[in-house]
């Protein structure tokens, strides 16, 4: 598949299997844990079907003017795609195999500006890519320190347009949720963390938080039953085994 637009010709093809992939440290030594938690509270409440994919660090690639481009989002979310997974191991080529990404989301790294870059020569910058390679509808970039996230919506002229939150959260078409800034601890990591909110306003619970609000539960059931037998026995009535 080829698309033409004013200035490049950008064709959809798979990358060769000889193609070498960048093999480099992620700028950001929070970098995975964030990203593993956007994946964790949409994965635990059963909100990722089979076709849908949910990727950290994997390459989207494309042709443009016949050279090969591939960028590696430190997050993002596909609806649907069209193949198995197992023929998207090494990287993903939207429209050939399936959906463009609903959304990407970078982590600003050391490389200052790399996520802002318009860059339209070869190799593009990231934001160049993303807006008018790819035509991602959605583009977040998160600065972890301070707990700043930026949304950008593409518009009917292609271009990004940075969104206005809705107490402090953005809603995701693609997903039908929220997406915000929260503060807080998971695992040896405190600070701010981007999170899942429902229509209705609800947290969507990490792994985690689901296991403690069980351990929590058993643990008030426990007691709700012990506070039972001792009010049997102080009427005389020694409750069975």
């Amino acid at each position: 598949m080829t698309t033409v637009t004013a200035k490049t010709k950008i064709t959809w093809e798979k990358l060769p299997d000889d193609f070498p992939l960048p093999d480099e440290p992620v700028d950001n030594i929070d970098q995975p844990g964030l990203a593993a938690a956007l994946s964790d509270s949409l994965e635990v409440t059963g909100r990722l079907r089979e076709a849908m994919l949910v990727a950290t660090n994997y390459g989207v690639c494309a042709r443009l003017d016949g050279k090969i481009v591939v960028k590696a989002p430190d997050w993002m979310y596909i609806p649907r795609i069209q193949v198995s997974q197992e023929f998207i191991r090494r990287s993903y080529t939207p429209h050939l195999q399936g959906d463009i990404p609903g959304i990407v989301i970078e982590f600003l790294s050391e490389t200052e500006g790399s996520e802002y870059s318009i860059k339209p020569t070869y190799p593009p910058g990231k934001w160049y890519f993303y807006e008018q390679v790819l035509r991602v509808p959605q583009y977040g970039i998160f600065e972890p320190q301070q707990g700043v996230l930026e949304l950008y919506q593409l518009n009917d002229s292609g271009r990004y347009d940075l969104q206005q939150p809705q107490e402090n959260r953005y809603w995701i078409d693609t997903l039908g949720l929220f997406l915000g800034v929260w503060e807080g601890t998971k695992g040896n990591r405190q600070g701010y963390w981007l999170r899942w909110w429902d229509e209705s306003g609800q947290l969507l619970p990490w792994g985690v938080e689901l296991v403690e609000q069980e351990r929590q539960r058993a643990q008030q059931e426990q007691q709700r039953v012990q506070s039972l037998i001792a009010q049997l026995r102080a009427a005389g009535i020694e409750p069975e085994a």
